[in-house]
């Protein structure tokens, strides 16, 4: 349905599905195409171009992110592996906490729940305790408190947090910051220095158009300093092509994350799609992201058989909504036979349009709703 040259998606869909798993441009088709075709004709001749591509992509992610330095940038393999390195990495003592609400996916809850044999508790806020989510999110903090951590964006809700003011009250008391920004990067602007963040996580597949099996993991150096490495291999090694280097150092940088071979063809994926969002710009994707939710949360409001779910206020590209009378599931059902791409998440129907979206994709998914009605 969308009618973006990058987006030459299947006339029968309508695509709103971007909090889950996303379409690829045409330009990270393309890539792969690209890749795949030399590997065959020249296996690894070309290992010094992958190296480079891999290098644009750490940079392209530091721009994304407003990292002050690409060294603070590792590719990892998605958000539950980086937040996996956090909860072990760091050292905890019995009777520790760590503060996170009772919205995350099970990415941001297991590994600090596994965390309980070692005396260390996992506080869960109720977000809408509090005057504001922030709120309820600091009534839980106590001298024991080592860590918050927090979806950028609730994916169930569409809830975006304030993390500027989250990052401000980590500092003013010596607590870590750790966000899982899955939701955020590549639907909204997202600043590592501005939130004060000291590690922050995202798979490719969501808002980025990336392949899944590849994300970023932002460390600042002097949190980074902190985590007990759980993984080892060659990548780890400061010197990583001296195969011989014994004894060997941790390398510097977040690489020190990155054990084995990387992933190239996930690289030149995810470097084609976050070339696009540069080049639209995270300003302008932002905005056409809000106004496509905006657009979405008018539909429910001028049809009284739905009910919206999300607050009317959130400013994501997340949307929740259901109908009065007709069950979720067959509601949801109903759109995806007749073409919609959505998911059943919250409690109902989720949305999530992205800036190629169009009115009219908005429009008709709504006109199909009202159909079953």
């Amino acid at each position: 349905m969308s009618q973006h040259p990058e987006f030459p998606l299947s006339e029968e869909l309508i695509y709103l599905n971007h909090a889950a798993v996303a379409p690829w441009p045409k330009r990270t088709s393309a890539a792969v195409i690209a890749f795949a075709e030399q590997n065959t004709r020249y296996g690894s001749h070309f290992y010094l171009d992958w190296m480079a591509k891999e290098a644009e992509l750490r940079t392209q992610l530091q721009t994304l992110l407003n990292a002050p330095s690409v060294d603070d940038i590792a590719l990892v393999k998605n958000t539950s592996e980086a937040l996996s390195f956090v909860a072990y990495g760091l050292t905890w003592q019995a009777g520790d906490n760590i503060v996170s609400s009772n919205e995350e996916f099970p990415s941001n809850r297991l590994p600090w729940q596994s965390l309980d044999n070692q005396g260390v508790e996992f506080r869960q806020a109720d977000l809408i305790s509090g005057d504001t989510p922030e709120d309820a999110l600091f009534a839980l903090v106590d001298e024991r408190t080592c860590l918050i951590t927090i979806s950028s964006i609730q994916f169930a809700s569409g809830l975006r947090m304030d993390l500027e003011k989250i990052g401000v009250f980590c500092q003013q008391r010596g607590i870590l910051f750790c966000v899982d920004a899955i939701q955020s990067l590549g639907a909204v602007q997202f600043d590592v220095q501005a939130c004060q963040a000291d590690f922050v996580m995202a798979d490719g597949h969501k808002w980025l158009f990336g392949a899944e099996g590849l994300g970023v993991f932002y460390t600042t150096p002097a949190a980074r300093a902190q985590l007990k490495l759980t993984q080892y291999g060659w990548h780890n090694m400061k010197d990583t092509h001296n195969y011989e280097n014994k004894p060997w150092e941790i390398h510097p940088t977040a690489r020190r994350f990155e054990c084995g071979s990387m992933n190239t063809m996930g690289i030149y994926a995810l470097s084609a799609s976050v070339s696009l969002l540069l080049e639209v710009g995270m300003e302008t994707v932002e905005a056409l992201v809000l106004k496509n939710a905006d657009r979405v949360k008018a539909e429910i409001a001028s049809n009284e058989q739905l009910l919206l779910i999300s607050s009317a206020q959130s400013k994501s590209g997340i949307v929740v909504f259901k109908h009065r009378t007709i069950a979720n599931d067959v509601l949801y059902k109903h759109l995806q036979d007749n073409g919609v791409v959505c998911a059943l998440r919250g409690g109902g129907i989720r949305f999530s349009p992205h800036f190629y979206n169009t009115e009219q994709d908005i429009v008709k998914a709504f006109v199909i709703i009202a159909a079953l009605s």
